[in-house]
């Protein structure tokens, strides 16, 4: 009876509807009445119609709504034949496939680790140990963070396009000044918080150098705005590390039009192509590097031939835009896997790895070629290749592993904590070491046998802040909000609305 009083109000309420009632007993009845009601109603109940759900506004019983979903799945075999606005008919409608889901890799978590800790102990292994040979080897960041402008470029790529189709997501790049300023704000409230606690220490170093004030405002000017990568001279300013934000955020700055989109709308051999490209070009600055000052590695902790060169070969942004993009083109072509891709043996991740962190090893022969080389010829490419394995190996039944190790717990947490880390490993380092400023807080430096101690309390401060700050959800809405705000102040920067 609520049943039939329903339908007689809803005739009154809406004149238009068929006059057969709803009672569905056949796909044909159940796809004509979708057909004039997709008329009536907005486009999402529409779809949600067709689809067999529940409408927004409840109309019906519940039996019939359960008729019409049996009506229209039925047991995948029955097609529905819709009638267009004219009265003619069309083909035999096909329910439209939901986006593909993209699976969370874990594993790629946890690689940031693997990345970020062999830093910190290169910054400061001097003061570690005081053997040749262990110094040559664990002294190779400038090799390393290579590696982390990859895995950058790759997590955008994984989640700004789309998966199975040569598109970017229209949603997130749809305001691009919003998509840059929310990757920006990820990272610039600890780089500000830890810049201004560590400031009046960096500012009071630079007074025991006699430094000019103007030259102390002109490096604060630089670290705030993030621009130190630009200026090879004082790339390495106050919290040193952090030049590595400077260029990414130049990098961030072109990914919504320049990069994103264009990369997402290639193929498989397109991808290839534009990796071995970029490799190439990415390459050459290194061998023209190289053959102005040497191609072999440097003594240890002895100064490079021409700095300024050097620096501009390992901190320039449009380096790491080219390493980024490289990361962004082999997430996509992963992306772009077939049934085919899927079902072939790939290789275990382990021996990418392997092979990636092996080629830190040449130092200690008699091919001990200069970080920008190793970097470019040998660890970028291999370390990609393992991120694309690992990758394809994490979407198996069986995992090899190494995928699995890196996808564990222990290993999500610790790369949870490799931004931090990174951030607070080098004023952290200076306490302790820096003469100047070791001297006055401890009367001296720390002893080669407090390294494992200054290590330990580098991964405490970072937990700490970590928790405390980084998942803040207080934090994390006021930078949002003041990503909106810069937004909405730098409209039409990155795009131009005009018609």
């Amino acid at each position: 009876k609520m049943a039939q009083v329903t339908r007689r109000a809803l005739k009154l309420i809406r004149p238009q509807a068929p006059t057969k009632e709803p009672g569905f007993r056949s796909t044909e009845a159940m796809a004509s009445f979708v057909a004039q009601d997709q008329r009536k109603r907005p486009q999402e109940e529409a779809a949600a119609a067709v689809a067999g759900e529940p409408r927004a506004s409840g109309e019906g019983s519940p039996n019939e709504r359960r008729e019409r979903k049996e009506a229209l799945e039925g047991d995948g075999q029955q097609k529905a034949s819709i009638a267009t606005g004219d009265g003619q008919q069309q083909k035999p409608a096909e329910l439209a496939k939901p986006p593909a889901r993209k699976p969370r890799i874990d594993a790629v978590d946890g690689c940031r680790f693997a990345l970020v800790f062999p830093i910190v102990i290169a910054h400061f292994a001097r003061f570690g140990t005081k053997n040749p040979m262990l110094l040559k080897l664990l002294t190779q960041e400038n090799v390393l963070v290579g590696g982390f402008f990859v895995i950058s470029g790759y997590v955008s790529g994984y989640t700004a396009t789309k998966l199975g189709e040569r598109a970017a997501e229209e949603k997130k790049l749809a305001k691009p000044e919003l998509f840059f300023w929310q990757r920006v704000m990820a990272y610039y409230p600890l780089h500000f918080l830890v810049s201004t606690i560590f400031a009046p220490m960096f500012i009071w170093v630079e007074r025991m150098y006699s430094t000019p004030w103007s030259t102390t405002a002109f490096r604060a000017f630089l670290n705030y705005t993030l621009l130190q990568a630009w200026f090879p001279k004082e790339a390495e300013i106050w919290n040193q590390p952090t030049w590595f934000l400077s260029a990414l955020t130049f990098s961030n700055l072109t990914m919504p039009t320049m990069v994103l989109p264009r990369v997402a709308s290639l193929s498989k051999q397109g991808l290839r192509k534009l990796f071995f490209g970029l490799s190439a070009v990415s390459l050459l600055q290194k061998v023209s590097y190289s053959e102005t000052s040497r191609f072999h590695s440097r003594a240890v902790l002895a100064q490079p031939m021409y700095p300024l060169l050097w620096n501009l070969t390992r901190f320039h942004p449009f380096w790491a835009l080219m390493e980024m993009t490289m990361g962004i083109a082999a997430a996509r072509d992963i992306m772009l896997d077939t049934a085919e891709d899927k079902a072939m043996v790939h290789t275990n991740p382990l021996l990418w790895f392997a092979a990636a962190y092996a080629s830190l090893a040449l130092r200690l022969t008699r091919f001990d070629f200069n970080d920008a080389i190793v970097r470019g010829v040998l660890f970028v490419p291999l370390w990609t290749k393992f991120l694309t394995s690992i990758h394809r190996d994490a979407l198996v039944e069986r995992p090899k592993a190494i995928t699995r190790f890196f996808g564990s717990q222990l290993m999500t947490w610790l790369g949870a904590l490799a931004f931090p880390l990174f951030i607070l490993h080098g004023p952290i380092g200076q306490m302790f070491y820096k003469k100047v400023i070791a001297k006055k807080l401890w009367g001296k430096a720390m002893p080669r046998s407090f390294f494992p101690v200054y290590l330990l309390i580098c991964l405490l401060g970072s937990h700490v802040v970590n928790e405390g700050f980084v998942k803040s959800k207080r934090v994390a809405a006021f930078s949002g909000r003041l990503a909106i705000a810069l937004a909405a102040r730098t409209d039409g920067m990155l795009h131009d609305d005009e018609k």
